[in-house]
Order: C-alpha cells, then sequence, then structure tokens
C-alpha cells in the first residue's frame, strides 16, 4: 500500500497566551499544499518491523519518527503484526510545513485500512493526537482553523483555488523551542476567520504570522525571502508556521530569482 502524505501551510499565526503545562494556545489557519511525502507500508514477511527512509534528509532516530511512534499506538492497541515502512521524503523536515505530522497520521490511515481496524474519523483524529498537536488536521486534510495547541479544529471557508503557490525553506534551523520564547502571548485585534474573507490581495498588513518579527531578527534571510517573494509580484507572503518555510501566493506564473542553498517549489493550486 503507497499513499502520499501532503504538506501544509499556516495562513496567519497568533500566539494568544502560554498555557499552564507549558504549551501555548494559538490561532492559525491550516492549508493543504499538494508538495507530497511517499510512504509505503506492507506486512512484514519475516514477521520483523522494519522502517527506512530515502530522499531528503530524515531528523532525529528512527524510533522517534512519527510513522514508527503511530505502527506502536495502534500496535499497542490492537496488537498489529509486524510490518515493513519506507518512507520517501520530498517535504523538507523542519520547515514548518507539517511533513512529518502529516506522515504520522497517513500511517495511522493506511494501518487501519491496510489491517481493516475499521475506525472512524473520529477516532483516527484521537490518535493523531497523540502524535503531535497538528497530526488530527491531515485525516481529514480539508482546510482548517485551528485553536489551543493547534488541535482544535474547525472548517475554514478559505480557497486558494486557481492561485499559483511558491514555497522556499533556506537552510537555516529555527527550533520550536526557541521560536515561542522569542514571542510575547496576545489577543489580536482581528480575527483571522474575518482576515480571510478578504481578498489576498488585501492580506497583507492584515494576516500576520506572530513569529515573523523576533525569527526576521535573528535569521535576517528568512525575511529577505518574504521581501523577494513580494517583489516577484506575490499578492500575499508569509512565513509558515514557526520554522524556516517561506510562501507567495500569486495570481500568474511567477518569474522568480534565485533563491541560492533554498529548497523552492512551486505549484498551481487545484
Amino acid at each position: 500500500m503507497i499513499r502520499f502524505p501532503n504538506s501544509k501551510i499556516n495562513l496567519g499565526l497568533h500566539v494568544t497566551s502560554k498555557r499552564a503545562d507549558g504549551f501555548h494556545d494559538i490561532e492559525t489557519i491550516f492549508y493543504p499544499v499538494p508538495l507530497c511525502d511517499a510512504l509505503e507500508i506492507i506486512p512484514a514477511p519475516d514477521r520483523v518491523f522494519q522502517f527506512d527512509a530515502s530522499g531528503l534528509p530524515v531528523e532525529g532516530e528512527p524510533a522517534q519518527n512519527l510513522c514508527v511512534k503511530a505502527y506502536h499506538l495502534l500496535k499497542s492497541t490492537f496488537g498489529l503484526p509486524a510490518v515493513r515502512m519506507h518512507l520517501h521524503k520530498m517535504i523538507p523536515a523542519g520547515s514548518g510545513l507539517g511533513g512529518g505530522s502529516a506522515d504520522g497520521a497517513f500511517t495511522l490511515m493506511m494501518l487501519n485500512d491496510l489491517f481493516r481496524l475499521d475506525l472512524s474519523h473520529e477516532r483516527l483524529r484521537s490518535f493523531a493526537g497523540a502524535l503531535g498537536s497538528d497530526c488530527a488536521f491531515f485525516i481529514d486534510g480539508d482546510p482548517a482553523f485551528a485553536s489551543g495547541k493547534g488541535d482544535r479544529l474547525e472548517p475554514s471557508e478559505v480557497d486558494l483555488s486557481g492561485m499559483y503557490l511558491v514555497l522556499v525553506v533556506p537552510e537555516i534551523r529555527v527550533a520550536t523551542p526557541d521560536a515561542y520564547r522569542m514571542v510575547v502571548p496576545a489577543i489580536p485585534g482581528r480575527s483571522l476567520q474575518e482576515v480571510t474573507r478578504l481578498p489576498v490581495t488585501e492580506w497583507n498588513g492584515a494576516l500576520n504570522n506572530d513569529f515573523e518579527k523576533p525569527i526576521f531578527e535573528k535569521f535576517p534571510m528568512i525575511g529577505e525571502i518574504k521581501g523577494k517573494l513580494y517583489e516577484a509580484g506575490a499578492a500575499y507572503a508569509s512565513m509558515s508556521g514557526s520554522r524556516s518555510a517561506v510562501y507567495g501566493l500569486f495570481d500568474e506564473m511567477p518569474h522568480l530569482p534565485a533563491f541560492d542553498d533554498c529548497f523552492s517549489w512551486q505549484i498551481r493550486i487545484t
């Protein structure tokens, strides 16, 4: 069985408060993007669990990979037999595009289908929530307004169909804990749901990512990428999440400058 875990971008991101458990409450809109990894899962003929990866570098030890954690989560509940898993990475790790979370969520869905567990989407979302705050989004994969730790999801009416999306990911690693330490939580003046009802051309200055100011100060190159996307004609450009990826939304196929030492990718959103 082969599936293609997709990525996401964040449309706006507000850090609204720090929680008693040490996490932060946020507000953002997750929007699915067709930049995908490839994940294959088959029953292990030798009854020995195996996980390997190819493509772009995968962060961390294999035991900490969310595909592996997802398998062991379901195995502990349903006694699954051993499988072989191969992950081909196309979504840059540590970029803020949700690739690891998508891999974990798709593993849950694939194991559900492979072993006919008949888990509902609600139950799958519950298992996904145990893997990470934004994993549940990838179970349904529709645009969603996320609050709490990113785990409370409501449908969003945002539709970017017909626009051209450009992703640029520099070789800079922004650690999530460091990013949150640089942000002062605050309640936004306007809701993301309200702002995203405006035309995309009116989002600049109204749809904000709270991480941009401190991260641009520490890593000027990330801010420069955003500026280059606007210079190339982007209707809107922003960091995605709290990491290093920057995206631009264009009305027409853009003519882009060279982004040295960066992963870059573009597609028309359908």
